[in-house]
């Protein structure tokens, strides 16, 4: 496969923005989603070919990348950064009912992370993702029922934390993330990579 290859690159291009978005509530931090994003497109790239549906090859990718970095590490890692991010994109001359809103988030991330990886990850794709329960399932290579309980139980554990009811008052378009939707994408560094393990670098 060409690094050029149009598709991959008009892919990248128009899906970039919502894989960040995604990866940023699996890791809770932009650095650690910039690297598991780049890091799924690089599996991605190498298979570009006989993958049919991109988007849920990236998002499988990215789910269960993070929860095997769970396992290994632990959530010390995952919680770094959170805090401050939220607080700079407060402090950024937001009115009081906006920094109040972004305060509701970052609760609510906050709460995202102290659950377990499975768990986190089926909450991040239903209910930000919107995506249906069996492509979760598919994703995470679990069953429908799998996908369900966890969900609720999920859902349980962060009204729990957070002592509120409905699941409405989530933030389900995750528009206050702290990242900027129209960051200059740049394809170079998965390109580069993709030519050093061509190499053999």
């Amino acid at each position: 496969m060409q690094v050029t290859d149009d598709g991959f690159r008009a892919f990248v291009e128009v899906r970039y923005a919502d894989l960040l978005r995604t990866a940023y509530l699996l890791t809770g931090s932009r650095h650690a989603a910039e690297d598991l994003v780049q890091s799924a497109l690089m599996r991605l790239m190498r298979r570009w070919q006989q993958v049919n549906d991109p988007m849920a090859y990236v998002r499988r990718t990215m789910a269960n990348e993070r929860i095997s970095l769970w396992h290994r590490f632990g959530s010390r890692e995952l919680l770094a950064g959170m805090t401050d991010a939220w607080r700079l994109h407060a402090e950024r001359g937001r009115s009081s009912d906006v920094a109040h809103d972004i305060a509701v988030r970052d609760e609510v991330l906050t709460a995202l992370q102290g659950l377990p990886p499975r768990m986190r990850a089926v909450l991040v794709l239903r209910y930000w993702e919107d995506l249906p329960e069996a492509q979760i399932a598919q994703a995470l290579g679990c069953s429908i029922g799998t996908v369900k309980s966890q969900a609720s139980r999920g859902i349980a554990r962060l009204r729990a934390v957070l002592q509120v009811s409905p699941v409405g008052s989530f933030p389900s378009d995750c528009q206050a993330l702290p990242l900027d939707s129209q960051a200059p994408l740049d394809v170079a560094p998965v390109a580069t990579k993709w030519r050093g393990v061509n190499d053999g670098r």
